[in-house]
């Protein structure tokens, strides 16, 4: 689609850079009739506005190629849409160059020249290279919006199209996701430093296991009355 528009692009400075010579051409086809000058006027405003206005669509449809880089479906119909009527324009006028103007009428009506001698006119009047390198850049033009077309309407190119849906993705392990309870019988995560600890279950506590005797708490035996009489 860069590529037609580019070949569009050379097509106006071509018309353009040989404006001159179609005037040229078609005041001499019409010498001798009345207002010669304003024919060849409006004769070079047709051929630079008809190629003015392709070269408007075609930059249409470059911008059609962004959003169709982008998966637009949208993007990809009307540039079907655009691109048929370029291609019926272009291909028409490839076709006209290639049979010419005297497929027209075979004489004009009271002083208006034939087709013949327009024709001939202008091959006279127009560069020598202005004929073959217009054919071969609207061939050209032609030939990469034809492929573009074709590409975008493959069975390959749908999937591409296709507007995306939104999968379900499992959580990752170990994520810690808000409004879950937490099942019964898991174990709870440690608790952080500095955080107040959670009241007890109400269950009752064992006492503490005794205390070994230490030296210190026996008696010594030295004391008075620390050890019964001996009895005979």
């Amino acid at each position: 689609m860069l590529l037609f528009a580019f070949t569009q692009l050379l097509s106006l400075i071509m018309v353009i850079s040989v404006s001159g010579s179609i005037k040229q051409g078609f005041q001499d086809a019409y010498e001798g009739t009345e207002d010669v000058e304003t024919i060849g006027t409006v004769a070079v405003a047709f051929a630079v506005a008809s190629v003015a206005v392709v070269l408007v669509l075609a930059l249409v449809l470059v911008v059609l190629a962004m959003f169709n880089n982008r998966g637009r479906n949208g993007t990809r119909i009307a540039t079907w849409v655009v691109g048929g009527i370029l291609v019926c324009c272009v291909g028409g006028s490839v076709v006209s160059g290639a049979s010419g103007f005297s497929q027209g009428a075979s004489g004009g009506g009271g002083d208006a020249p034939s087709g013949a001698e327009v024709e001939r006119s202008m091959s006279d009047a127009l560069p020598s290279w202005y004929g073959p390198t217009s054919a071969a850049v609207n061939i050209l033009g032609l030939a990469a919006l034809l492929a573009a077309l074709i590409l975008l309407a493959l069975p390959k190119a749908h999937p591409f199209f296709r507007k995306a849906t939104a999968e379900w993705e499992p959580p990752a392990p170990g994520a810690n996701y808000p409004g879950n309870p937490q099942a019964p019988g898991q174990p709870g995560y440690p608790q952080a430093s500095g955080e107040p600890g959670y009241p007890s279950s109400g269950e009752p506590s064992y006492p503490p296991p005794p205390a070994a005797n230490r030296p210190e708490d026996t008696p010594p035996t030295d004391r008075p009355g620390s050890t019964p009489p001996p009895t005979n």
